[in-house]
């Protein structure tokens, strides 16, 4: 797929976003709770699953070279390849399956599917990755990446579906941002 100007600016501005909205941090032990599940399921949902997945990886790239993108303006390897940084690398699927079922459902009810699939693939990557790194059982990796996070991260994900739907109604694009 190669990328017009356009598309890629609007690409980088939705990483910009995403990196905005993720210093929106509560700390916590272990997981911070962020926007960033917001903004991510937002990018899906307004550019699609190319142009999100896209949008993503120059999120994740630019945290990887050590900008302070990531949560707690913190950057780098370090933190894609510690304990946390399964959520990280799983963003760019979750944009794309969002974008998915944003593309192929015009029902409230089936874009809500998929943010609950990609949700659901995001907990299994980051929790196989937190317990990887901290050698950790999936029953306590379970316990404290996903639990705690499950009512808040569908909150996010039902008002990025109402903000996302509306962007796409008042910009008159239809199922998602078709950029040409």
């Amino acid at each position: 797929m190669k990328l017009t100007t356009k598309q890629l600016v609007i690409c980088s501005l939705f990483a910009s976003l995403t990196a905005i909205l993720t210093q929106i941090s509560i700390p916590l032990p272990v997981v911070p709770f962020t926007m960033q599940v917001f903004a991510v399921a937002l990018c899906g949902l307004v550019l699609g699953k190319s142009l999100g997945f896209i949008s993503q990886v120059i999120y994740i790239l630019l945290g990887g070279i050590g900008l302070p993108v990531f949560a707690g303006f913190s950057g780098g390897l370090g933190i894609i390849l510690g304990p946390t940084g399964g959520f990280i690398l799983s963003f760019p699927i979750i944009a794309f399956v969002v974008g998915y079922f944003s593309e192929k459902f015009k029902s409230t009810l089936g874009i809500m599917f998929g943010m609950i699939c990609s949700l659901l693939i995001s907990y299994i990557i980051g929790t196989f990755q937190f317990c990887l790194v901290t050698n950790s059982d999936f029953i306590k990796g379970i316990t404290i990446c996903v639990i705690p996070f499950i009512v808040v991260d569908i909150i996010k994900l039902s008002l990025s579906a109402i903000v996302g739907k509306s962007i796409l109604k008042r910009a008159n694009l239809g199922k998602s941002i078709k950029i040409s």
